[in-house]
């Protein structure tokens, strides 16, 4: 992931660089007054709220989401989906998107995020530790690993030198926390955040920072915006101080 980060270094731009005016200029086209982002599916709750949030601050606009995973979404953009705004769990996502040409400007990351053991309520296994999850009495799902989640997974096993089957590999971090909060499986790793929002439905189980990884979130407003002000107003509104602080209550760290 470091060495990702440093890839896109002379790319990425930090929150301080960004322009902080929420409000959105009129535009010719008559779906000017609606901004589509696509979002890494770790984002879905805090930029449900921060959705509306801006739409309160920009009464004329609407925010229209489509969360997945960062891949995903990545290559339906390439295909030709339409969307405004792309916010990625990695950088390497955006990365692609940036080489791709479908990214209008430097991208600018907005948050932050690490990786824990995701259990069930009550942590009925008493799993304590990465290595825990190579027994071969647990049942362990993890992200696909052309998922940010995925790969960030592997770099944690990989880190405390522990090897994991798993009994599937998902798409989207969302995935795995439906897996593991239903019943189906006693464990995952996923996103701090996605643990916080699965509130009473589960347990995490910190990684050790030696063995963890912490990943950037970077948002691009896309070559192929239709309404390119807007999008540049709602990252320029994740990025202010009203946005970091929800995404602050949603775990997300900043950058």
């Amino acid at each position: 992931m470091r060495s990702l980060s440093r890839l896109l270094a002379a790319t990425v731009l930090v929150i301080g660089g960004v322009v902080t005016s929420s409000c959105v200029s009129a535009s010719r086209r008559p779906d000017a007054t609606t901004v589509t982002v696509f979002a890494a599916s770790s984002l879905t709750e805090a930029f449900t709220e921060i959705g509306t949030s801006f739409e309160q601050a920009n009464p004329d606009v609407t925010v229209r989401f489509s969360f997945g995973g960062s891949g995903e979404l990545a290559t339906q953009i390439d295909q030709g989906a339409p969307a405004d705004v792309f916010a990625s769990a990695d950088v390497s996502n955006m990365a692609r998107l940036v080489a791709a040409g479908h990214a209008s400007g430097a991208p600018v990351v907005v948050a932050r995020n690490s990786m824990e053991i995701i259990v069930e309520a009550g942590n009925p296994k008493s799993i304590a530790t990465v290595a825990d999850l190579a027994s071969s009495d647990l049942v362990v799902v993890l992200c696909a690993t052309t998922a940010p989640c995925g790969k960030a997974a592997a770099s944690v096993l990989d880190a405390a030198s522990v090897s994991v089957t798993p009994k599937s590999v998902e798409n989207s971090v969302k995935a795995v926390v439906a897996k593991v909060t239903t019943g189906e499986a006693d464990a995952g790793i996923v996103f701090v955040t996605d643990v916080l929002v699965a509130g009473s439905k589960a347990a995490g189980i910190t990684i050790p920072a030696a063995e963890n990884v912490v990943t950037d979130y970077p948002m691009a407003v896309t070559s192929e915006a239709t309404n390119t002000s807007g999008a540049k107003a709602f990252i320029a509104f994740v990025a202010s101080r009203a946005g970091q602080a929800i995404l602050a209550r949603y775990g997300f760290a900043a950058p």
